[in-house]
Formats: C-alpha cells, sequence, structure tokens
C-alpha cells in the first residue's frame, strides 16, 4: 500500500468521527462518539503532522485536504480547550478570609457492583476522609462493607443497594436534612437529593445522580439520561440556596447534553482550567475520559479536585474540596440559561416521556 493513500484514509477516518456526534440523533452508537475527545483530538493532530510530509506545494486537493483536518483539528481541540491548565477557572479558588466552617470534601466513586476488592474502596476512603460520599454500583454486598468499614465515622446515611448496577448510597459526617431517594425517569434507578448543614451552619442543596447510559442491549437511545440530568438542572436553576451535583453521569463534560445541562442548571464545573481528570477507563491507559462530575452553583469556591488510587473499579474516585463564599459569588456567575435552552431541556424531557409512555402501553397490549 502506498503510503499517501493510506495517510488520506487516516484522515478521512479523522475527519467521519469528528461529524458522527454532529448528528442531531440520540442513537447509542451516535452519542457514544462524544466521548472520545482527547484521543480524536491527538488522532487528527497525528493525521496532519504524518501528511504534512507527503504534502504536494502544487495540489490544490493536498490544501483542501490539510483545510479539512486543521478545521476539524480547531474544531476538537475546542472541545476540550476549556478542561485544559490553560483556560481560565469556571469555580475560583477560596480567597484567605474564606470561612473554614464552610469547607467540605465531596467524593463520587463509582465502585464497579462485581469487584469483590471492598477493602480498597475503604483504604482509599480513610485516607481522603471525605466529609460527603456518593457510592454507585452498590448491591447489598457493598452496602455491608461500606457500613462494616466506615459505619462509626459517618453518622448520616442514605443506603440504597440494588443488584441492578444502579445502587447508590449517601455517606456524610454532615447533618442531612429531609433526605429523599427519588426515582426521576425509571423505577429501577435511583438518585439521592438531600439538604446538607455544613459546619459553620449554612445549607447546602446536593443532587447524587447515576443516570443510564444510552446501550444497544437495553436502553439504545440517550433519552433517559437526557432526561434525568434536564430535571435536575430545572431544578438546580430554580434554587433558593446553593446546590452541588455529584455522581457519575454516563456522559462526558464536553458533550451537548452535559453542556446543556450545566447552562440550563446555571452550574459550574469544578473541572475547567484545571484538568481532564479522567475518572474512565480505569482499566485503559488511553481510553479515559470524564463520567464522574462535581458541579457548583456559583457561591462555591474550589480549593483542590483529585482523581484518586485504583480501587479495582472501571472507574476511579472523583473528589473536590469546596467552600462557600457567597460573597465573590457576583465574580463568577454564569450566564441566565436562555429561552431556547430551556425550551431544548423540556423537549428532551418531553421526549423521555413520550417514549416511556409509548413503552408502557405496549407492555400492556402485550399483557
Amino acid at each position: 500500500m502506498k503510503l499517501k493513500p493510506f495517510l488520506q484514509g487516516f484522515g478521512i477516518l479523522a475527519v467521519v468521527i469528528t461529524l458522527i456526534p454532529l448528528i442531531a440523533a440520540d442513537f447509542w452508537w451516535i452519542r457514544m462518539f462524544d466521548y472520545p475527545h482527547i484521543q480524536l483530538t491527538l488522532l487528527t493532530l497525528t493525521a496532519i503532522a504524518a501528511y504534512f510530509f507527503r504534502f504536494e506545494i502544487r495540489s490544490w486537493r493536498d490544501y483542501t485536504f490539510m483545510a479539512v483536518l486543521v478545521t476539524c483539528f480547531i474544531f476538537q481541540f475546542g472541545k476540550i480547550f476549556p478542561y485544559t491548565p490553560f483556560a481560565a477557572y469556571d469555580v475560583g479558588k477560596p480567597t484567605e478570609k474564606v470561612n473554614k466552617e464552610t469547607g467540605l470534601l465531596l467524593l463520587t466513586s463509582n465502585v464497579l457492583q462485581k469487584n469483590n476488592k471492598t477493602e480498597l474502596l475503604i483504604t482509599e476512603m480513610k485516607r481522603l476522609k471525605p466529609d460527603v460520599a456518593v457510592f454507585t454500583e452498590t448491591d447489598s454486598k457493598w452496602k455491608d462493607a461500606i457500613d462494616s468499614g466506615l459505619g462509626n465515622e459517618y453518622p448520616y446515611k442514605v443506603e440504597v443497594p440494588l443488584d441492578n448496577t444502579y445502587g447508590m448510597i449517601l455517606y456524610s459526617k454532615l447533618k442531612l436534612i429531609n433526605p429523599q431517594v427519588k426515582y426521576i425517569v425509571d423505577d429501577s434507578i435511583p438518585s439521592i437529593h438531600a439538604h446538607i448543614q455544613l459546619r459553620s451552619g449554612d445549607k447546602i442543596q446536593l443532587h447524587a445522580i447515576h443516570p443510564t447510559p444510552p446501550m444497544p442491549q437495553h436502553n439504545p437511545s440517550s433519552s433517559d439520561r437526557d432526561a434525568e440530568m434536564m430535571k435536575i438542572a430545572l431544578e438546580s436553576m430554580d434554587s433558593e440556596i446553593p446546590v452541588v451535583v455529584i455522581g457519575d453521569f454516563n456522559d462526558v463534560a464536553w458533550s451537548h447534553t452535559t453542556s446543556l445541562f450545566q447552562s440550563v442548571g446555571e452550574l459550574l464545573d469544578v473541572r475547567k482550567g484545571r484538568s481532564f481528570y479522567n475518572s474512565f477507563n480505569a482499566r485503559s491507559p488511553i481510553m479515559r475520559w470524564s463520567l464522574d462530575h462535581i458541579f457548583v452553583s456559583e457561591e462555591f469556591r474550589v480549593e483542590k479536585i483529585g482523581i484518586g488510587n485504583d480501587i479495582q473499579s472501571d472507574h476511579f474516585p472523583f473528589y473536590a474540596q469546596l467552600y462557600l463564599q457567597p460573597e465573590l459569588a457576583n465574580e463568577q456567575k454564569p450566564t441566565p440559561a436562555t429561552n431556547e435552552q430551556i425550551k431544548m431541556a423540556k423537549e428532551q424531557i418531553a421526549e423521555e416521556e413520550k417514549e416511556n409512555s409509548e413503552k408502557g402501553q405496549n407492555g400492556s397490549s402485550n399483557k
């Protein structure tokens, strides 16, 4: 095989993978291309560099092809640039005058239900000492292990162990006020919601979610995931107290859905301006991206964020040290959601409700 046709095919592949996520459809095989933007950016850059050595100055085709590749690279890099240290912080650092009593360390960890190395999570929890921790994919085995290893250190708990990989457990050293378990889009997928009273006496709203990903076997579209995120976004937008949304979103930070969620919820991403902090897949050093998230309202400041140690899950724990500084909120207040963005969010919710209604009708007719 000649080198130049091979390089052209390599470049065309990069272009096609770039264009697929732009298709306005929620099929799983389309939405999956939202994930590898970091890898695709590097792939496109490699294609540009390799093709440069076979570039013919007098060939208009080469100029056109190179222009397409460079355009794709700019588009791809633009997607991930906000998550590099070259970009501005979405959430600033606390000032020296911050009240330390408003601080809390939050952690989210998808433990992987079939993972039997439960002691690794306990060790990591004792190392990091989070004030509030959300564990997903927790069944009864994990509930017992977490309670046995950490129960005495965390007086406030909400436990929803399930064997369908959507079990969720919330542990807190801080007082939980009116904690609730909700099934927002599916009666087998819980989320946990509570007011948390900080040591300073201030109250914040916590939403812990783990929406289902688009999967060919069970959920071939992303409508359930998108609708759950949009419902939480609308609640966050209307909240009268500071908000934290945490969990395994089964979506990357730079996807259209997560971007819309952030805009409608008027929330800030703790990652932006710091780094990618890719939490999944812990088993692959190459194919990794950010699926676990912590979003906050403008009253918060971030002291540090990080990825925890390997706990033999396919996710690394993800954590952030936050402080409440409402007097500085205007410095990083997000742009209010537009009417068009709110309309799009409500349309995604309506689409999910329509699909579930049709499933229910089909189920009834088959009985």
